[in-house]
């Protein structure tokens, strides 16, 4: 935890704070008019009287930016006090947290009489501090604001600066009394609501009313009424040193109830998150920022006017005074120490930069209240900010808050510092009046109104003499007109005389046109004649061609005639008188006849063409039946390519079948061979035999001896022929065999060589595994070892990570912290002696015992942050996957779960165990096993993915959220207590994700049921499950869709109860918050 300052010497009551600063602030400002600052009591407490009195401020005060400037009352100025900062301290009653720890006594006590804090560090020693106010436990929210915050809102009216600010450690009640909204009961309204009161209730109608509300995130400036601006940078004004945030939004306020609308938007956009010490702990410096802008004059301003002083401008107008004051309400994100409060990941992060900031405004208040020449305003953004509110020209006031219990001593001590340093800071309040030039520009506008209006009207008058001049005009511009007119006519007169006699000319012009129409109709007779005279010669050509045919025709005639009178002699000798007499008529029916034929022989060549038109038909169909016979053929050649391609197959096995016949019947040949031998010796045998015979009977058989001798040649010549043809094919078959032979060698022998290198391959696999089982035996055998390495339990996911576990809740571990310092370390080193990816291999061993030790060891690697990117990176997570898909052992499925659980804790690997389907497997393995240990692994993974906003769509999809709840049907409170878990943190980053504006619509766990479950279970459960369950209950009532499902289900009933009953204070007041927030809900309780 940050201390409140960079010393920490305790300064005990006998040591009152001084007021002997120069009054330089931050910015080391000039003086100006000082103002009383009549502390919490009208006078303030005095510590102590050996005080030394601060130097007057009288003789270097002035005005800032003032038309005039006055001089207060003597007792004012002389008062050491005026200036002083005002330091009250409010003690938080005890909370649930503080009564359940009872071995921690109270460490604070109160005499408020005095004004005075006792510290107690043991029961026999104690510190007093005093204050300018110390309130107690039961003090009311009017009173802390009348003392405080009072003073500073009439002097903000008045036209000073002010700053109330309130600090202390997280969870000690800052935002409550400071911002608390109070919608329910006003009594129980804070500081900014009642000064905001108090300011609209104390200006007019020409006073203004500004406010800008932002936020200190992470060392960046953030609007809480415009969420989108962020990271806005801090002006500063060169002459003046005035610190702006000129890109925040201002907003004009004319009502309280626009002002609360206003605070409660800023609410909802502040980052806030679940610790430890406090629900909703604030992760940012929140800072309210009122504008008033008054018109100012008084009794001797009036009379100063009334002399025409400087007030006056060179024309003489009064030029009027305006006062302009800023109110700054700022209220801090709590210091805390990161082992109390939980804080990992982002949370931590945000811590660091919350208690640097804490830590640089400590530094600035301590070289402010020991006069130090440099102010190290530029640490942080914060003591840039606050530049005036301390050791500048604002009245400020600073309550600090602290807890009672002696658990917090060193916070709360620090705190109490905190406050006493600043009680040694020393403002120079000063009057900002500047003259009001709008409200001159404004009488200087209806002036010139006024003016414009009197030029009108002259020129209205002008206008009515310019029309009169226009008639008059108009009427010489008439007897003008008039005039032109008879011009006009007697022009038309003589117009329409040259129009006549442009006709009759134009009728002499017609006639001579007529004239020349009659010639060209004349000449176009003439062409007419040359072309019938063209037609007749052309007819004339065509009559002696026709004529020439004709007696080409005739000259056929004739030819035919005299073929027939040659023929037909002797017939036309008989009757030479009767075809004489016919011989006309038959000329002319021959001549008949020939037209007949000509007619008829053109018919014919019509209908060949006509048949050769057909047959040419007929040879196109045939063509196309021919191709279409060729895709047939191509069709069978296809089918036939494809029994070929079978025929070729058992052509293949033929061979194979041929080869081993032919290799059956070498041996057959063999064989014969040897027979033939056996044989061969026979007939040697024999023929010794007969050459016996032979010389025994050469004389009486020698004839037929010879002739058996013969045929035993013949027969030896065959036999030697056969055997010289079975030689040469064994020679083939020992050539062909020994060739056979030297390719099984080489085949042998690589075969030998992959043999040994697989052997060589399997001795040093077997070492490595060996080797990584002789040093995991040193690992724990304990199945659930690897999940005491880190707490799983996380409960802001969405910006950091979240874990499996909470050891202060479940499965607490009985090694020691050094224990399991020395555990961390010993799989350290195996990972550095073996290699990540050897361990990594053997998840694919076919050892079930050897699986099981490396995925123990993964799984505690996975537990820590530097690992987890490594074992990504080198493929362990699919691995992981993989046994969570297809291995069947428990052991395996238990510890590869836990360790997908730690690789869940980092915000990237939870993005890409969904990518690669992680959500789904997990679902699988919660439906296929009983085991109460893995079911509790496989919640704890969910759960932690639940807590990503961005992966609840796929969550809902792949099943795992219908999975996360079938898991609570075992009903193991270790299960339960993950599930609720989960439940939790899904509903608190929907929430959040609806307050930010992000999403709409009815929660997706409604339709699994979740609701039901978390109502049935919520009173059967442990203390830190039933804290998960009410967390749930209390996000998912948040959604105002989600409204109507509380009515029907019985939610509505036990969120009052959770608002009523719950252990945690900050559970109840949020579900008093959410019940205060839903319309419906204040309806049915109405109703109720």
């Amino acid at each position: 935890m940050a201390s409140a300052g960079t010393g920490r010497a305790l300064h005990k009551s006998d040591r009152p704070p001084s007021s002997s600063s120069s009054g330089s602030g931050f910015h080391g400002g000039n003086a100006a008019v000082p103002k009383s600052n009549n502390g919490f009591h009208g006078g303030g407490a005095q510590p102590h009287s050996s005080r030394a009195k601060a130097p007057p401020a009288v003789s270097n005060s002035r005005r800032s930016v003032t038309p005039t400037s006055r001089s207060r009352s003597a007792a004012i100025e002389n008062d050491p006090e005026s200036e002083r900062v005002r330091v009250a301290v409010r003690l938080r009653p005890r909370n649930s947290d503080d009564l359940s720890d009872m071995d921690y006594a109270d460490c604070v006590e109160l005499q408020p009489e005095l004004r005075k804090l006792k510290l107690k560090k043991n029961n026999w020693n104690s510190e007093a501090y005093r204050f300018d106010e110390v309130f107690t436990q039961s003090v009311s929210q009017k009173h802390v604001y009348e003392v405080v915050a009072r003073p500073v809102v009439e002097s903000v009216l008045d036209g000073y600066n002010g700053t109330v600010m309130a600090y202390g450690q997280t969870g000690t009640g800052k935002t409550y009394t400071l911002g608390k909204m109070g919608n329910d009961e006003s009594s129980e309204r804070g500081i900014m609501v009642r000064a905001m009161e108090d300011i609209i209730a104390s200006t007019s109608a020409s006073d203004t009313i500004e406010i800008s509300y932002l936020q200190l995130y992470m060392e960046s400036i953030q609007d809480l009424l415009a969420p989108e601006k962020t990271n806005i940078p801090i002006a500063e004004d060169a002459k003046t040193g005035e610190v702006t945030v000129p890109g925040v939004e201002i907003v004009q306020i004319r009502n309280l109830d626009a002002f609360l609308q206003l605070l409660q938007i800023g609410e909802a956009n502040r980052h806030a998150a679940n610790t430890k010490m406090n629900t909703e702990s604030s992760r940012s410096h929140a800072i309210l920022m009122v504008y008033i802008r008054r018109p100012h004059l008084e009794k001797e301003d009036k009379e100063i006017y009334q002399q025409k002083d400087s007030s006056t401008d060179r024309h003489g107008h009064h030029v009027p005074t305006i006062r302009k004051s800023k109110l700054l309400l700022v209220d801090l994100a709590g210091s805390e120490r990161i082992d109390k409060s939980g804080s990992e990941g982002h949370m931590l992060e945000e811590a660091k930069f919350i208690n640097l900031s804490l830590t640089s405004l400590g530094k600035c208040i301590n070289a402010l209240a020991e006069n130090c020449p440099h102010i190290p305003t530029r640490d942080s953004k914060l003591t840039r900010l606050l530049r005036d509110s301390f050791g500048g020209s604002a009245r400020t006031s600073l309550i600090i808050t602290i807890g009672p219990s002696s658990r917090h001593h060193a916070e709360t001590a620090s705190t109490v510092m905190f406050g006493q340093r600043a009680m040694k800071v020393v403002n120079t309040v000063k009057l900002k009046e500047e003259f009001d030039y709008e409200s001159l520009c404004r009488k200087l506008e209806t002036q010139v109104e006024h003016l414009t209006t009197e030029i009108d009207q002259q020129q209205k008058l002008r206008e009515n003499d310019k029309k009169e001049m226009e008639k008059k005009l108009e009427e010489f511009q008439f007897s003008s007109a008039e005039r032109e007119m008879q011009l006009v006519a007697k022009t038309e007169l003589l117009q329409k005389e040259n129009a006549q006699l442009t006709l009759d000319m134009k009728d002499l012009l017609q006639e001579l046109n007529g004239l020349r129409e009659h010639g060209k109709l004349l000449l176009d007779d003439i062409t007419r004649l040359e072309v019938t005279v063209k037609n007749t010669k052309f007819l004339e050509k065509e009559n002696t061609r026709l004529k020439l045919e004709l007696n080409d025709a005739l000259k056929d005639l004739n030819c035919h005639k005299d073929h027939n009178n040659t023929m037909n002699d002797e017939v036309a000798r008989l009757e030479t008188n009767l075809k004489q007499s016919k011989q006309q008529q038959l000329e002319n029916l021959r001549n008949q006849k020939m037209l007949a034929e000509v007619t008829q022989m053109y018919e014919e060549k019509i209908a060949d063409l006509m048949k050769q038109l057909d047959n040419e038909k007929e040879v196109c169909a045939s063509a196309e039946l021919e191709i279409e016979k060729m895709k047939r053929q191509t069709s069978e050649i296809q089918m036939s390519m494809q029994k070929n391609q079978v025929k070729s197959f058992r052509y293949h096995k033929a061979l194979a079948e041929t080869t081993s016949m032919y290799e059956e019947r070498i041996e057959a040949l063999n064989q014969q061979l040897k027979d033939e031998c056996s044989r061969a010796e026979r007939i040697a045998q024999e023929l010794k035999s007969t050459k016996e015979l032979l010389i025994e009977n050469q004389n009486s058989v020698q004839n037929s001896a010879e002739e058996e001798i013969k045929e035993i040649q013949m027969r030896l010549q065959e036999m030697h022929q056969l055997h010289a043809e079975t030689v040469n094919e064994t020679r083939i078959l020992r050539r062909d065999y020994k060739n056979l032979e030297s390719e099984k060698e080489a085949h042998k022998n690589e075969l030998h060589a992959v043999k040994q290198a697989l052997q060589v391959e399997e001795r040093r696999r077997k070492q490595a595994e060996t080797e990584l089982l002789n040093v995991i035996k040193v690992v724990p055998e304990s199945e659930d070892g690897f999940e005491e390495k880190k707490p799983y339990i996380h409960e802001n996911t969405t910006k950091g990570t979240s874990a499996l576990l909470n050891p202060q809740v479940s499965h607490k571990s009985s090694l020691s912290r050094e224990t399991i310092i020395s555990q961390r370390n010993t799989i350290s080193k195996i990972c550095e002696e073996v290699g990540l990816q050897k361990i990594l291999s053997l998840l694919e061993s076919n050892d079930i015992d050897v699986q099981i030790h490396a995925v123990k060891v993964v799984a505690n690697l996975a537990a820590e942050d530097i690992n987890q990117e490594k074992i990504v990176k080198e493929g362990g997570l699919d691995a992981l996957l993989m046994l969570v898909e297809s291995s069947h052992n428990i052991t395996i499925l238990r510890v590869a779960s836990g360790a997908i659980a730690n690789l869940a804790m980092n915000e990237t690997n939870q993005g890409l165990i969904t990518n690669k389907g992680g959500a789904q497997l997990l679902a699988k393995a919660a439906f296929k096993t009983d085991d109460h240990q893995t079911l509790r692994m496989v919640a704890g993974a969910i759960a932690n993915l639940c807590g990503n906003e961005r992966l609840h769509a796929v969550l809902k999809d792949d099943g795992a959220l219908k999975a996360l709840l079938g898991m609570a049907d075992s009903g193991n409170t270790d299960v339960i207590a993950q599930v609720a878990r989960g439940l939790a943190n899904f509903a608190k980053c929907e929430s959040r994700r609806i307050m930010q504006g992000h999403w709409r619509g009815r929660s997706l766990l409604m339709d699994d049921g979740a609701l039901s479950w978390l109502v049935a279970n919520l009173n059967e459960s442990s203390a830190s499950t039933r804290r998960h369950l009410e967390l749930a209950i209390c996000h998912l009532a948040q959604n105002e869709e989600n409204a109507r499902d509380f009515i029907s289900s019985g939610g509505l009933k036990e969120l009052i109860e959770i608002s009523e009953e719950s252990a945690k204070e900050d559970i109840r007041n949020l579900a008093k918050k959410t019940l205060r927030l839903s319309s419906l809900f204040r309806g049915e309780l109405r109703i109720a």
